[in-house]
């Protein structure tokens, strides 16, 4: 043969091991992120049975190579579950279980009737069914990182195949009761895949974790953290530096003797309010406009490319369905208002400072025409 097998279940247990310890690692770092864990408890297992594999000596026990089997199908398993919880954040058990009873029974019966080979065959080709689901896993998530998913999906895709040709090469040659373990030219492709494809994977895998984080961080810091909604911060950065072009609203929005809701009801429940006033907001805009909590009580929208008429009608629609809202608290029912200036860009490009500021001053002449209102500048008011 070209390459010695222990040799190269020796570099499979070593980056197998590496990768686990790193995953288990970065897990006690972000214990919130459960698919690190999954994957260093599947890398765990796969180790498990290498190191039974490779322990197959001259003496052949069937028994060994089925356990050997059973803890790589497990272990790619919970490879599988990662895959899922990294994608989509859940976690499906009934999956998990089945995929492993597809794999192992089949395999456990050839070996309790004594077809060693047969057995082989059906434990490579379950083998290749799992890291198939793993590979279809990142391929439907590609979405989130074209490159890196579908460069992951491939990896699986290409190890998947190399263990279903070890089944394929055993059937060819009808070993269908093994005598030693199985070394042909396939076991070393199969091992040399997996090499590389443990390695690429975790580095993969890593980076495209690591990626999240960051984006998890960007999106931290542009949040309001009790509404979700854009923060100062990041409304600022978005219009700041560039003039507002003509077509664009901007509706300034405060929530009516909200320190009185805070003083009757407790800040809890002012919080509870502000959600509130956000989800109504939130209902109300375009997936184009931007929202943003300017701090305490006061809001700001921003809505591109808009007719004077729409913006009054959103405006409005969010003062009438924030009116309707009863909020229940444990002291008892809330009724808020809302107040709004709205102003429109129009004629050529103006400075987002100057039209904060004319919102600023239509929403205080609608809070002394009485509050709960929706005054624009250069509109028809809308009451």
């Amino acid at each position: 043969m070209i390459f010695d097998q222990i040799s190269l279940l020796a570099a499979i247990g070593f980056a197998s091991t590496a990768l686990c310890v790193t995953l288990f690692v970065a897990w006690l770092g972000a214990r919130q992120d459960r698919f690190l864990l999954s994957w260093s408890i599947g890398m765990a297992l796969i180790v498990g049975g290498v190191v039974f594999f490779g322990a197959i000596g001259e003496t052949y026990l069937p028994t060994v190579q089925f356990t050997s089997f059973a803890l790589v199908i497990v272990g790619f398993s919970f490879v599988y579950v990662g895959a899922m919880q990294f994608r989509t954040g859940e976690t499906n058990w009934t999956s998990f279980g089945w995929t492993i009873a597809i794999a192992v029974t089949p395999t456990a019966a050839a070996f309790a009737l004594g077809y060693s080979g047969t057995g082989t065959m059906l434990a490579n080709c379950g083998i290749a069914l799992v890291i198939g689901r793993i590979a279809h896993q990142y391929w439907i998530g590609r979405s989130e990182a074209p490159i890196p998913m579908v460069a992951n999906t491939l990896l699986y895709g290409a190890t998947s195949l190399s263990f279903l040709l070890c089944g394929v090469v055993l059937l060819q040659e009808g070993q269908f009761v093994l005598s030693q373990r199985p070394e042909n030219w396939a076991e070393d492709v199969n091992a040399i895949v997996i090499i590389i494809g443990i390695s690429s994977i975790g580095a993969l895998s890593l980076a495209m974790n690591q990626s999240r984080i960051a984006r998890r961080h960007r999106v931290d810091a542009i949040t309001d953290q009790l509404t979700g909604l854009l923060n100062r911060r990041a409304l600022f950065e978005c219009v700041d530096d560039t003039p507002v072009q003509p077509g664009t609203a901007l509706i300034v929005l405060d929530l009516d003797h909200f320190k009185e809701i805070n003083d009757q009801f407790g800040h809890d429940a002012g919080d509870f309010v502000l959600r509130r006033f956000a989800k109504v907001v939130q209902e109300s805009i375009r997936a184009t406009d931007m929202a943003a909590r300017l701090g305490g009580e006061e809001f700001c929208i921003v809505l591109p490319n808009i007719t004077p008429s729409h913006a009054s009608g959103i405006a409005e629609r969010i003062r009438a369905k924030f009116e309707m809202e009863t909020i229940e608290t444990a002291i008892g029912v809330v009724r808020a208002t809302v107040s709004g200036g709205l102003v429109m860009c129009a004629g050529k490009p103006e400075n987002f400072a100057s039209l904060l500021s004319q919102s600023d001053a239509a929403l205080y002449r609608a809070k002394r025409n009485g509050r709960n209102q929706v005054h624009s500048v250069g509109l028809k008011q809308v009451a």
